[in-house]
């Protein structure tokens, strides 16, 4: 998100399906939609309830995230809705017996009631990724209050927790803080609530939400439209093509068409790299929708700009742990190491480059884009849960020295928070997809896949990455045969693969998947094992800035917790963008260089014996541990180094 009052560029949300098909993904192909994509993706995604997490550190994740769901209050989540609608009367304890939520739900924040579509789709992912009935009824609570304001305010379908004059002064071009992006939020949740849960109350909500955006933004002329669309406006033109798709109503492609912001695309179109200085979450999810549009019409060059993005992002914007920005903006395209501040790589981006990449790798095959999707999962999504309380934060922060600074319970409520209600409510989307005729595996996270359409169920156990081993049982196998094929990574050099404990003879594959094809037998076993070894990742424009790798993990200093705020790490900053006067306070001798021998590596780093991923420099006796692993204490991510 972006500082209250100030004009930028929009935001958007990737698409999501039914638990009864395609979630979250492209491709959609099933009863709940009247048009079906026309796009013909060779890459298929698994639907997230066919998918469940096996113990591991992404279920324990999981696990922090369902307690935080179930501490918050649907009644309280409701309040500043039931208020704007003034229907919060004395029989539910009356308003001063309500106890407020703090920071970007405040009632005088102009984002308030985003949470709560968050909390939809996140309540969603949840009971497709558990089939815990507990998700899907707190979520109908939420959906029948939300209906009751709607009624209430009988204003043509008008729903949101701030009255529409933060509306007219977006369509004025007056200073306001991003309302369709609130907006955007509750569409998704309540589209998530239909296509997951089965809601059609919810799908009546935002489909008269919808209708009312259409007559409201009916009459805006185009400099009118030009001036509003500078603010940020969240994912909104994403989940008008979803409403499309699903109703076939035309005035949600209209909708969508209208939120399409030339001033951003444009440019892309032309292989110009603009994004220096803009702010990057209201950049990233434009194409977000503009992907969506792709999918369903099944041409035009969406696809090519898409991609054009996304390489220029992670090829020139983003750090080693897959994330990107600095105070919430892109920067001048290879000035990394100009921007190693305490307000780098916002979640929400990393959130949405996510989304932008498993779009692109189903309409390729590509294994780049599931490379880049391992990194930022496992170095940034992974440890942003503070594994104390299930908090999260909002940046991961490169500056030497610096911690990672949570959310809190009852005063926060980010933009990041909201999303981090879908984060860890999805592990199981990247794991697996398919083909016509063959299962791909992109990810080494313990979980059982069910394919039911196929009678094939996998199981697959590995304690990756403390070793790149990981084990896969045939748990239902077809009468026909079926491919199974699992990703090479490009950090591997090499690779063991055995079937029933025979060595199977390969080509290399790297950059690619290794296929293994035949008629299955229940309890077939399939070991596979990645060495991995310990790389240096230095920065585009300085080669002695480096961070250490060990496959595709990033490795930080663990620097102790001298001088942190307290309670560490937590800072309160409760009220809008007060996190970028938080003060890190590094203590001055804090070593940021290290002797390194790029040339042998292991030469000046050293294992810890019997230490799960842990690591020593053996000149400064720093100790290195996954950047994921280590909260409530100082870390350095990127080192001077000094050649030995």
């Amino acid at each position: 998100m972006f500082r209250k009052g100030f004009f930028i560029l929009g935001i958007a949300s990737l698409f999501s399906y039914s638990i009864e098909a395609q979630s979250h993904y492209p491709g959609q192909h099933h009863s709940k939609f009247v048009l079906h994509d026309q796009l013909s993706s060779p890459i298929q995604a698994f639907d997230l309830h066919q998918i469940r997490l096996l113990d591991g550190r992404f279920k324990e994740n999981m696990l922090r995230e369902q307690a935080w769901i179930k501490q918050l209050d649907t009644k309280r989540l409701l309040h500043s809705f039931r208020n704007n609608a003034g229907v919060y009367t004395a029989n539910e304890g009356g308003y001063f017996a309500m106890k407020k939520y703090g920071g970007w739900e405040s009632l005088d924040c102009d984002l308030r009631g985003h949470t709560t579509g968050h909390l939809l789709s996140g309540l969603a992912l949840m009971y497709a990724q558990t089939g815990d009935d507990y998700y899907k009824l707190k979520a109908d609570s939420l959906v029948k209050g939300l209906a009751e304001v709607q009624t209430a305010l009988n204003q043509e379908g008008y729903l949101s927790a701030f009255p529409q004059e933060l509306i007219n002064r977006n369509l004025a071009g007056k200073s306001v803080w991003a309302p369709w992006y609130t907006l955007h939020k509750i569409y998704a949740g309540l589209i998530d609530q239909y296509l997951y849960c089965d809601s059609k109350q919810a799908l009546s909500i935002a489909e008269k939400m919808g209708l009312w955006a259409y007559k409201k933004l009916q009459p805006v002329s185009p400099e009118q439209r030009r001036i509003m669309l500078r603010n940020e406006f969240g994912g909104i033109n994403e989940s008008f093509y979803n409403l499309y798709a699903i109703t076939g109503k035309k005035e949600f492609q209209w909708l969508a068409e209208f939120f399409y912001h030339n001033e951003t695309i444009d440019p892309l179109k032309e292989g110009k790299d603009v994004l220096d200085p803009k702010h990057a979450n209201t950049f990233i999810p434009k194409l977000l929708g503009l992907t969506r549009n792709y999918e369903i019409v099944g041409k035009g060059d969406a696809d090519t700009i898409a991609a054009f993005f996304w390489n220029t992002v992670i090829n020139h914007h983003s750090f080693a742990t897959g994330s990107n920005s600095d105070k919430e903006h892109f920067f001048k395209s290879d000035e990394l190491s100009k921007h190693l501040s305490g307000y780098t790589g916002e979640t929400c981006n990393v959130y949405n480059m996510l989304k932008l990449t498993r779009h692109l790798y189903t309409h390729t095959g590509d294994v780049k884009y599931a490379d880049y999707y391992e990194k930022a999962l496992f170095n940034h999504i992974l440890g942003q849960q503070d594994p104390a309380t299930g908090m999260v934060a909002y940046f991961l922060p490169m500056l030497a020295g610096a911690h990672k600074v949570y959310s809190t319970p009852e005063n926060s409520f980010w933009c990041c928070v909201g999303s981090g209600f879908e984060n860890h409510a999805k592990y199981g989307e990247g794991i697996y997809y398919h083909d016509a005729n063959s299962v791909l595996v992109n990810l080494f996270i313990s979980s059982e896949l069910n394919w039911k359409e196929q009678n094939f169920s996998l199981k697959q156990e590995t304690i990756f990455p403390q070793n790149g081993q990981t084990k896969f049982t045939i748990t239902a196998a077809p009468t026909q045969p079926l491919g199974i094929k699992i990703r090479y990574p490009s950090w591997a050099k090499s690779v063991v693969v055995k079937l029933n404990g025979k060595v199977q003879k390969l080509k290399n594959l790297a950059g690619g998947y290794i296929s293994l094809s035949q008629k299955w037998k229940v309890n077939d076993i399939i070991e596979v094992e990645f060495p991995m070894e310990l790389s240096l990742k230095s920065t585009n424009d300085n080669a002695n800035k480096v961070a250490i790798m060990y496959g595709p993990i990033v490795l930080a200093g663990k620097m102790g917790t001298a001088q942190m705020n307290s309670p560490a790490p937590y800072s309160d900053p409760s009220v809008y963008n007060d996190y970028y006067k938080y003060q890190y306070h590094i203590p001055a001798d804090i070593i940021t260089s290290l002797h390194l021998n790029p040339q042998n590596i292991t030469s000046t780093i050293e294992k810890v014996p019997n230490e799960a991923l842990t690591f020593k420099t053996k000149a400064e006796g720093i100790i290195l541990q996954p950047l994921y692993n280590i909260h409530r204490e100082r870390y350095v991510v990127y080192w001077d180094m000094i050649h030995e």
